[in-house]
């Protein structure tokens, strides 16, 4: 599947093939991913029913929809009727979604068809993809490498040519870090752009959907499909939806792009840093702007971050206690059921991050530690809606290094959590921010990152464009 969902579509609506031969291939092919581990759950049956129905709407003269049986995967957080919601953990590995998602439904409102579900870290926290229940997936361009997370099983389904356009989620990085290590193109929208009824929550006021594509159109048109406010999200936004696909083709002309000062940072590696540095010419070339700015308080932002997100997952995760959700243990008493199906189901990052929580919320601490990472957060806003008063764009590197060798980080938690340290200000000022190949570093893809003022995910997809045409498509190796 190495055309774009843009082509697949179209030829789908003209009927130079028909969505249920799209869909066949994709089932016939999936058997050669295995290896990547991927995949979590497919169901065929359904896949070629909804190809069949999108037939059917085109032989009736009906319009299918701008995805006309495009094949798309989800993220195993996404609720999705009669399928299994596992959230990469055992406490969930035998759950099924009693209604769909919201983003899922608009996604098949416009013709895509849903084949697969994808591995992912447990409950989306993670940054390598390692902390499944179900195991790590391998890096397409390397398999003894991680894909990212924690959406990686989506963003490894992209590269690795599975699908076009795959669903994923964003809470301090986790669809444009996996974007950069796998090559691909990752969009995290404004918080609230697109509606999070049926996404199981993280950190609910960072969480976002963000959808995952193999070019920035295919992103564009996720977004265009998915976007708008939903009266079952209270955070959605009613704000008009852009045309994004038309905003992708508008260039950087006149605009003007600040570049973070610490792209050269001691910690990233040189061949990342050169790369962004030659995105950033590229945007010159193309008619922007290009200067060098500041944002003091972006050192902090990891610290907030793993505050504030933990913090929220120790409400969030309260639910998962063997009585509302999850198996039930045989016990004698109330607290030893918690206990047992607590510590049995959940993985130690899982455990972890409910402990750093409820710590940081504890009677004595909540000062020390939440309300400041609070302040921190207020800090980190002003300044970037200041920077934003002066450029029109911020651009910086998506992750400090290529993607990393399985267990190079495991018994490391804290290396692990700076490779967050370019995300995170995305999440916790809620603006747009992408993710877009800008070339190779020892043979890895490097990602780019730029990040716009609140609702301005046109201005990103234009820049992201520009590179994309200069750099061109990354493909792993066969």
């Amino acid at each position: 599947m190495r055309e774009t969902a843009s082509s697949l579509a179209e030829s789908v609506r003209n009927k130079q093939r028909t969505a249920e031969e799209v869909i066949s291939a994709v089932l016939d092919r999936l058997p050669t991913t295995r290896h990547l581990n991927a995949i979590t759950h497919c169901d065929p049956e359904h896949a070629l029913a909804s190809a069949r129905a999108i037939d059917k709407r085109i032989h009736e003269g009906l319009d299918p929809g701008p995805l006309a049986g495009v094949p798309v995967a989800i993220k195993d957080n996404f609720c999705d009727a009669g399928q299994p919601c596992s959230c990469g953990s055992r406490i969930l590995e035998d759950y099924q979604a009693p209604y769909t998602a919201s983003a899922v439904e608009k996604l098949r409102a416009a013709g895509a068809i849903v084949i697969a579900r994808t591995n992912m870290d447990e409950f989306a926290m993670g940054s390598s993809n390692e902390t499944s229940a179900f195991g790590c997936v391998s890096n397409p361009w390397d398999l003894d490498r991680v894909p990212g997370g924690s959406s990686g099983g989506s963003a490894a389904a992209v590269a690795a040519n599975l699908v076009p356009i795959a669903l994923g989620s964003s809470t301090g990085g986790s669809v444009r870090q996996p974007a950069s290590f796998t090559g691909v193109v990752g969009l995290k929208p404004t918080y609230g752009r697109i509606s999070r009824w049926g996404l199981v929550a993280y950190a609910s006021s960072l969480d976002v959907v963000a959808p995952l594509g193999k070019t920035v159109e295919d992103t564009a048109i996720a977004l265009q499909v998915m976007a708008g406010p939903d009266p079952q999200d209270s955070t959605s936004i009613d704000a008009p939806v852009d045309d994004f696909v038309r905003a992708a083709r508008q260039g950087v002309a006149g605009l003007k792009i600040g570049i973070l000062s610490d792209v050269d940072a001691a910690g990233n590696d040189p061949l990342v840093s050169q790369r962004v540095r030659e995105g950033a010419a590229l945007l010159e070339k193309a008619g922007a702007t290009v200067q060098e700015v500041e944002l003091p308080a972006s050192s902090h932002a990891v610290a907030c971050y793993y505050v504030l997100a933990p913090s929220e997952a120790s409400s969030n995760l309260s639910r998962f206690d063997g009585i509302r959700y999850g198996p039930r243990e045989p016990a004698k008493e109330l607290d030893s059921l918690y206990t047992q199906v607590r510590s049995k189901r959940f993985g130690p990052e899982v455990q972890r991050r409910i402990l750093m929580g409820t710590y940081c919320l504890s009677a004595g601490y909540y000062d020390a530690f939440y309300q400041k990472a609070r302040e921190v957060q207020s800090l980190l806003r002003t300044q970037v809606n200041t920077l934003f008063e002066t450029v029109d764009l911020l651009l910086l590197p998506t992750t400090p290094s290529t993607a990393f060798r399985k267990g190079e980080k495991t018994n490391n938690p804290l290396s692990m959590y700076l490779g967050d340290v370019y995300t995170v200000t995305a999440n916790l000022t809620g603006i747009p921010g992408i993710s877009v190949p800008c070339g190779l570093a020892n043979g890895l893809p490097v990602g780019l990152q730029l990040m716009a003022p609140h609702l301005q995910e046109g201005r990103l997809l234009a820049a992201a464009s520009v590179i994309e045409q200069s750099v061109g498509l990354l493909s792993p190796p066969a």
